[in-house]
């Protein structure tokens, strides 16, 4: 018994019309249907269709298929209005990743842990000593390679290096500084002390970038917190009589956690942004090397 799909066969007029796409939904559907079925009908059909759309319609085709789909952080950007391809440049960003915001949540949560094993403000310096350098380490890997695995990419990106060290840098500090606040929460209850990390935070990370026009990214971060844990600890150690007074329960006399400290670090701020400001074209000079 015969298929009867193909007991009959398409007129050419109706294939023409097809091929031009001049037929209702109805009769498409009808034809496609005994396309599948009949290979004189699609013999009879192929001279009349347009090699030329049907390529087009092709390569398009191929072209969403093998395109990258965005990932869960490409996607959440989206959805909060940032540009397409800003947004894949920022997902792409090794520290904006669950591996490494993990490893910061575990650096705070051992920071907090300490915080409550000990007594008085002093229970706080490591947090406080660790917070401010996290996005500092952050934005040194977002710009060297080797720890970034999509660093040549994002310098062939059709944007100046200086606007793309800024959105990386803003992205990182921003992350950064969130998941530290929410850490923040879990500190005893010691005042505005438990704030202190905030200016440093900021400071030490456009610092980093104001001497990162100088030397490597790496270096900079090195040398940033180098000078850092060795201001708060020489300052607390000399204050009560050695390193390991520093540790001890008691108040924190750090500099840097006083009022004129913060303020001396806002002038520090200012200081590295004209600074950086000033040499950007430093990071476009290392983008051609």
């Amino acid at each position: 018994m015969s298929d009867p799909a193909t007991t009959w066969h398409a007129e050419p007029d109706l294939l023409e019309r097809y091929a031009r796409g001049d037929i209702d939904h109805a009769r498409a559907c009808s034809l496609e249907a005994h396309l599948l079925e009949c290979a004189r009908c699609r013999l009879a059909l192929a001279p009349a269709v347009d090699t030329g759309r049907l390529e087009g319609s092709w390569d398009g085709l191929v072209a969403a298929l093998d395109a990258p789909r965005p990932g869960r952080m490409e996607r959440l950007l989206a959805r909060l209005g940032v540009r397409e391809h800003t947004a894949r440049l920022l997902a792409a960003t090794p520290t904006l990743r669950l591996s490494w915001l993990a490893g910061v949540v575990l650096a705070l949560g051992f920071a907090v842990a300490a915080a409550h094993g000990g007594r008085g403000e002093r229970s706080l310096l490591l947090f406080l000593l660790l917070a401010p350098l996290l996005p500092v380490a952050g934005v040194a890997a977002s710009f060297t390679r080797g720890v970034d695995p999509t660093y040549d990419v994002a310098l062939a990106a059709p944007m100046p290096a200086f606007h793309l060290l800024l959105i990386r840098s803003a992205a990182v500090l921003g992350t950064t500084m969130v998941v530290a606040a929410v850490a923040a929460l879990g500190l005893p209850d010691l005042g505005w002390i438990v704030a202190a990390w905030l200016v440093p935070a900021v400071a030490l990370t456009v610092v980093s970038l104001a001497l990162a026009t100088f030397q490597a990214p790496v270096t900079a971060a090195a040398t940033v917190a180098a000078v850092w844990v060795g201001g708060v600890l020489g300052s607390e150690a000399l204050s009560d009589g050695g390193l390991r007074a520093a540790f001890r329960p008691g108040p924190i006399s750090s500099a840097a956690f006083t009022a004129g400290g913060q303020l001396a670090l806002v002038a520090v701020t200012i200081l590295a942004l004209l600074v950086v400001t000033s040499r950007h074209d430093r990071f476009e000079i290392e983008r051609t090397v």
